[in-house]
């Protein structure tokens, strides 16, 4: 595990560095990776206090060791409003996303079992010394944390800093076939350049430190 920022830890949740990330904010872990992540969180998490447990968005490579370690630790379970009924209840994840086999193949590989929510997350809240934005469309209930003392942002998948696929670095829109309202997540990233953030952290690929080409890219994004 890696200090990013004042509190502000990286954890590995996959075998390869940065492909699926996961953050521990002061005591409060945010995402939990696929549901074979929960070992290796475990494991980076040794001497650390963990006290909650929050989601970006309730998707199968976020979400799915959520129940093992809000179990393991006794920490409750904190989701955004329009997330919450599908992080307890994951079927609901296989509706709302767009019906394509490569989103079939990810639930059916990643995606763990739900677990009750005990806090709902909603615009202007705040978790650990972060404030909660609403950025929706790569879920419905997808929410960012942003600190505007040092300016440092988790976005979830508003935004990747790798391709997906073939792991190549670089900025990219999450895929369309894994979004259910691409425009909508476009009008979210927007939101978050007007932020200039001095650290970007993705839920894929590492960490961004250049303000200008966050800005950059998504300014360049389609309208």
């Amino acid at each position: 595990m890696k200090q990013l920022a004042d509190g502000v830890w990286h954890l590995n949740t996959f075998f390869l560095p940065n492909t699926i990330n996961a953050f521990l904010v002061d005591d409060v872990l945010i995402d939990a990776g696929t549901r074979q992540s929960g070992p290796r969180i475990l494991k980076q998490l040794q001497g650390h206090t963990v006290n909650a447990h929050a989601l970006t968005h309730a998707h199968p490579d976020h979400q799915g060791a959520s129940h093992e370690l809000c179990e393991n630790l006794g920490i409750p379970f904190w989701v955004s409003e329009r997330d919450a009924d599908a992080a307890e209840n994951p079927e609901l994840i296989r509706e709302r996303q767009p019906h394509t086999a490569m989103a079939r193949f990810y639930i059916r590989i990643f995606m763990g079992p739900g677990h009750p929510v005990d806090r709902m997350l909603g615009e202007g809240d705040e978790v650990a010394g972060f404030e909660v934005l609403d950025v929706p469309g790569h879920s419905a209930g997808q929410v960012a944390f942003w600190r505007d003392s040092d300016r440092v942002l988790i976005l979830g998948d508003v935004l990747a800093n790798m391709d997906q696929l073939t792991g190549i670095p670089g900025l990219h829109e999450p895929k369309p076939y894994l979004t259910p309202d691409p425009e909508q997540n476009r009008r979210s990233a927007r939101r978050l350049a007007t932020l200039e953030p001095n650290l970007v952290l993705f839920g894929h690929g590492a960490p961004l430190r250049d303000t200008r080409k966050f800005v950059d890219f998504v300014e360049a994004l389609p309208q």
